[in-house]
């Protein structure tokens, strides 16, 4: 009987224990779900800032000048390479001149013989006036004689075209640069049979001192960009835009800066692009005409707000914000952004105002509504760099 009645005490104060366990855990769960949690908040004030947009652009030099022959003639020396520069006046090809030295004999030798025939009706002239004054010949003789005269000089004067136009021909077998520049590709070679009738050019000359890049963009991008510059034409307001970058083709950003100098008056109706043209300069000569690269064009923004893209999120392709309301609660928030070069921040259009707190970090453990307890970010950082100076 006492072994029972010890059971049955054992037993009743086990279940006591259970009870005071089960109260103690209850009260324990109550308490951490009653607490407010820290979040770290910052403070959205409005700044400018500088986006950028890329745009592909073709270059091309100042100056492009297609080299032709003016007479036929094979290829006799070549006297530059590709990729060479040359100055302007500067021989880069030399045609064979035999032909044309003959043209050239043969056109003096009839210069020769016009004069000889105009000597000879000057002669005829003198000798037949003084016979008309004294009436032994007509008149008519001294006009035959004339006639003649007229005719031998207007043949002196042919011959001599022709002696000119050989010579001229002459020269053109020596082809020279019209501008300083740089030499294209060869698609002949010496020997080659070449004449102005060639559709191929022999080569071309590149002034590449100033290098010109051609891009395209949208009609709404394109008045967005200028809506908001001074002047009274598009000329006007695209001299009061920034200097612009040049991206080459390995990523890296040319040196010196370009300007935006013309748009074309007509809007691709295809496409809906507007055609832009750029300058840039080139001493060293490192840029040449058909490369490729990117126009970076910048755009100034004044007094937006801008968010780190860490404390937004997306659904469905819409971007939100959580933002403690005036009860330390957070609420869901859409917002609007721009598009850009930016890669940690976000400029927003819409969604937020001057003042207001936005959640910075663990977000993905909120809910909207939830009460939290704002710890201003700047007060976070105040704090920790006057424990570091304290140390």
């Amino acid at each position: 009987m006492k072994t029972i009645k010890t059971i049955k005490n054992l037993s009743s104060l086990f279940v006591l224990l259970t009870i005071f366990s089960c109260s103690n855990s209850q009260k324990g769960q109550v308490g951490m779900a009653g607490q407010v949690r820290e979040y770290l908040v910052q403070e959205v004030s409005p700044s400018d800032i500088t986006m950028s947009q890329d745009f592909p652009t073709l270059l091309q030099g100042e100056q492009t000048v297609e080299i032709r022959p003016r007479v036929a003639g094979y290829i006799e020396d070549i006297l530059v390479d590709e990729g060479d520069f040359v100055k302007k006046g500067q021989i880069l090809f030399k045609i064979n001149a035999d032909d044309i030295q003959a043209q050239v004999r043969s056109a003096e030798a009839q210069v020769k013989v016009a004069a000889s025939q105009v000597s000879t009706a000057k002669i005829n002239v003198n000798k037949t006036q003084p016979l008309v004054e004294k009436n032994i010949v007509s008149d008519f003789e001294l006009e035959s004689a004339k006639a003649n005269l007229a005719a031998a000089e207007a043949q002196l004067a042919q011959a001599n075209a022709n002696l000119a136009n050989a010579k001229a021909n002459l020269q053109y077998t020596l082809i020279t640069s019209p501008t300083n520049g740089i030499i294209g590709t060869f698609p002949f070679r010496v020997g080659s049979l070449v004449s102005s009738s060639n559709t191929t050019p022999l080569t071309t000359v590149s002034n590449t001192t100033s290098m010109q890049a051609y891009f395209s963009m949208n009609e709404s991008d394109f008045l967005q960009m200028t809506k908001n510059l001074e002047g009274n034409t598009t000329r006007e307001k695209l001299e009061k835009l920034p200097e612009i970058e040049l991206v080459l083709s390995d990523n890296s950003v040319y040196p010196y800066k370009g300007r935006v100098e013309i748009a074309s008056g007509i809007v691709d109706t295809q496409t809906g692009a507007v055609n832009i043209r750029a300058s840039f300069p080139n001493p060293d000569g490192n840029l040449r005409s058909g490369s490729s690269g990117r126009i970076r064009l910048p755009e100034v923004h004044h007094s937006v707000i801008t968010v780190p893209q860490s404390v937004t999120f997306e659904i469905q392709g819409n971007h939100f914000i959580y933002v403690v309301n005036s009860e330390n609660k957070v609420v869901n928030t859409p917002i609007k952004t721009l598009t850009g070069n930016l890669k940690q921040l976000y400029v927003v259009t819409s969604g937020l105002n001057a003042g207001d707190k936005i959640v910075t970090e663990g977000i993905t453990s909120l809910r909207d509504g939830m009460e939290i307890k704002p710890v201003l970010k700047a007060e976070v950082i105040s704090a920790q760099e006057g424990q570091l100076s304290n140390n």
